[in-house]
């Protein structure tokens, strides 16, 4: 057992994060105690600890983010990083970034949460609610938010009223305006539109049933993030996807369905989209009754054949391969779909490297320029499918003194 002794006046935050690990991994490898009381006791106290771990981790994360230092390592944005490199969710990686970048806007909240009166997600929750809102409103939302957890409303309950954060401001203030909307009925859909005199326009408006079906089938599949790394949240990414129909652009809307001929004639192989997820075949063939059927050949073993010729920029053809080749980015670990990816000539195509399908990979707009502007730093690889692989390679001077966590040491 690894004994830990620290002064906690003098240790430096490297030590006392260290001496935080080793007690973590002790922990973790204990048997829980036998009696339910005093398990109920220490998850109580365990979790306001993790409740203040995380609080110093907001603090180093916002540190990382202010001074780009992830985008040495080959990582496009912070919560490339954190998905990547420490392991999180999509949301989690979101909702830590928006703490972190947050947190000096709501210093009450702060100052709760590093004194152990408030958890984290109360203190995320309020956090999300203020990053639409100017400093004067971010003050007044941050005291009625904390107005509600003092009043024990759950940190699920805030979060609904920080969603609504400047009508709660209204409501609290006396300054909300009668709902004459509301009256209109539910039965009846209406949007009302104000133009501003900048010429923007703000919409407002109710959908009955019916029409809010027609609403999330229509916009439902265009409003999905483009990316990993899309900076949109819902609302915005909706509004896109509502201009994109009105202009006619998402007829333009392309599904490519990957299957062996053998399914399309009534086999049973599953087909599947570019990114992996599988379609029965019997779906398979009612898309391919309705919808133009373009034929892509393989070779032996799954290899593409070649498609194209000495030039500077790859086919559609030979895009269409790749995209069956890779489902994401070229670069370990990047998440950015590879139908949202840039043809790459892997050996660089102003060094001689042909536009060769066997020469070419997917990797998102970041990566590419990343590849070329740092060479030295990317190791490829070539798989039995011909698949390339790009690791990015640490800073000079650091490998030795950074540690892989442990879900990749093995990769």
């Amino acid at each position: 057992m690894e004994a830990v002794t620290v002064d906690l006046g003098e240790a430096s935050t490297m030590e006392l994060v260290n001496a935080a690990s080793a007690i973590a991994a002790e922990l973790a490898r204990r048997k829980a105690p036998e009696s339910a009381i005093v398990c109920r006791e220490l998850a109580e106290t365990l979790s306001a600890t993790t409740d203040l771990h995380e609080a110093a981790l907001s603090d180093l994360i916002g540190v990382v983010d202010r001074t780009r230092e992830v985008q040495r390592w080959g990582y496009p944005s912070t919560r490339s990083w954190l998905r990547s490199r420490l392991g999180m969710r999509e949301s989690r990686a979101k909702e830590r970034l928006t703490l972190a970048c947050h947190r000096n806007r709501v210093p009450q909240t702060t100052a709760r949460w590093t004194a152990g009166e408030l958890s984290y997600d109360y203190v995320a929750t309020i956090a999300a609610a203020v990053t639409r809102l100017g400093d004067t409103e971010c003050q007044v939302a941050e005291e009625a938010l904390l107005s509600l957890a003092d009043q024990g409303f759950s940190a699920g309950k805030v979060a609904t009223f920080g969603r609504r954060i400047r009508e709660v401001i209204a409501e609290r203030d006396g300054t909300e305006q009668p709902d004459a909307d509301s009256r209109r009925g539910y039965e009846r859909s209406w949007i009302d539109s104000t133009r501003s005199l900048d010429g923007d326009r703000y919409i407002k408006g109710w959908l009955n049933a019916e029409d809010a079906a027609i609403w999330d089938g229509t916009l439902g599949p265009l409003a999905k993030p483009t990316g990993t790394d899309d900076p949109r949240d819902l609302s915005e990414r909706t509004a896109a996807a509502l201009t994109s129909v009105l202009s006619g652009g998402h007829r333009t809307t392309k599904v490519t369905v990957i299957c062996d001929l053998d399914t399309l004639t009534g086999g049973e192989v599953p087909a599947r989209l570019t990114d992996g997820t599988p379609i029965p075949a019997a779906q398979a063939r009612r898309i391919a009754l309705t919808a133009g059927v373009s034929p892509l050949l393989l070779g032996t073993g799954n290899h593409p054949l070649y498609l194209g010729h000495r030039a500077r920029f790859a086919t559609a053809p030979q895009r269409q391969v790749l995209e069956t080749l890779y489902s994401t980015c070229a670069v370990h670990g990047c998440e950015v779909p590879g139908t949202l990816c840039e043809v790459d000539h892997v050996h660089g195509w102003a060094l001689g490297s042909p536009t060769d399908i066997d020469q070419l990979a997917l990797c998102c707009g970041w990566h590419n320029r990343y590849k070329h502007t740092n060479p030295s730093r990317i190791h490829i690889t070539t798989d039995t499918n011909g698949r390339h692989t790009y690791r990015v390679l640490a800073p000079p001077g650091t490998a030795a003194t950074v540690r892989p966590p442990p879900w990749l040491q093995a990769a």
